[in-house]
């Protein structure tokens, strides 16, 4: 009986121990070494050579171009997150109506989400090129204009468009999330709201956006994370460049660790980047969940 008991204890555990190890593996040692090297000294070798306090963070903190990657990765998560939550919440409830060819259109729209970014990036990259780009070529055809056009006459209409790229790519994960809470929602509540001489924008406020929160939830605090972390898109557009002008702290941070060799800077800006997520993160749910609790 001690045996069968002592077995109930600890067999949870045994089963959890892998999970445990690979999470502790690849992801809480990893970040321990961030941590690490953000307060080192490293030579461009790659060779810690002590500690170096809070120099590191400092020298990143002083610099102007700091300051500058900063909004541009506030904005491009804010305009990608934002915009994309509102289309992809209007395209799922178009989808969940019913209409011929519903299955072909759901496919159709997880396209961009399932292709590659790199690829994604690259058509655009290749679309919006002045010289031999087809959206030129196209509009120049059907006769909207005689001349091709200039799309990024500057880093700022290179970076929105690296915006709308992104903004493309994440619709789908938004669209299918809230598809997902819509489904899931029961139809006695809309007939009972039109009984009640509900209209649509009754329904959509009191009933449709209570009930797929969920859904938003997950899909903004998931979407905070992955678009704020984002690195092919920028990269393959442009790269960061002109002098930085397009840069978000991951392409930022990439150059700083690879090409200038400077890995104790790369760590810090990795380090505020994680801290930046969590307090976003954090209080989007909290708000979140006190929002649920006060409509309960």
């Amino acid at each position: 009986m001690k045996n069968r008991s002592l077995s109930k204890k600890i067999g949870p555990y045994l089963w959890l121990l892998p999970s445990i190890l690979l999470m502790t593996i690849f992801i809480l040692f990893p970040i321990f070494e961030v941590f690490r090297t953000s307060v080192s000294k490293i030579s461009k070798a790659g060779v810690v050579k002590g500690f170096a306090g809070m120099d590191n963070f400092t020298k990143v903190i002083s610099s102007t171009t700091f300051a500058m990657v900063l909004k541009n990765t506030l904005i491009w998560t804010i305009a990608v997150v934002g915009i994309s939550t509102v289309l992809g919440f209007i395209l799922a409830l178009l989808l969940n109506n019913e209409f011929f060819g519903r299955k072909a259109a759901r496919a159709v729209v997880v396209f961009p989400w399932a292709t590659s970014l790199i690829i994604q990036a690259s058509v655009w990259k290749f679309i919006i090129n002045q010289d031999f780009g087809t959206l030129n070529t196209l509009l120049m055809r059907i006769g909207l204009i005689s001349s091709p056009i200039n799309w990024t006459p500057s880093p700022e209409a290179y970076f929105a468009w690296e915006c709308w790229v992104g903004i493309f790519v994440t619709v789908p994960f938004v669209t299918f999330c809230v598809l997902a809470g819509l489904q899931g929602i029961d139809e006695s509540y809309y007939e009972s709201a039109t009984v009640d001489g509900a209209g649509f924008w009754q329904k959509l406020f009191s009933i449709t956006l209570p009930l797929v929160r969920p859904s938003l939830t997950v899909s903004t605090v998931l979407n905070i994370i992955y678009v704020f972390n984002s690195f092919p898109i920028i990269w393959t557009i442009t790269k960061g460049d002109p002098a930085n002008r397009t840069d978000t702290l991951v392409t930022y941070l990439y150059k700083q660790a690879f090409y200038k060799g400077r890995t104790g800077e790369a760590a810090a800006i990795s380090v505020i980047g994680f801290l930046i997520l969590c307090i976003c993160a954090s209080v989007y749910m909290v708000l979140s969940l006190r929002k649920e609790e006060a409509d309960e």
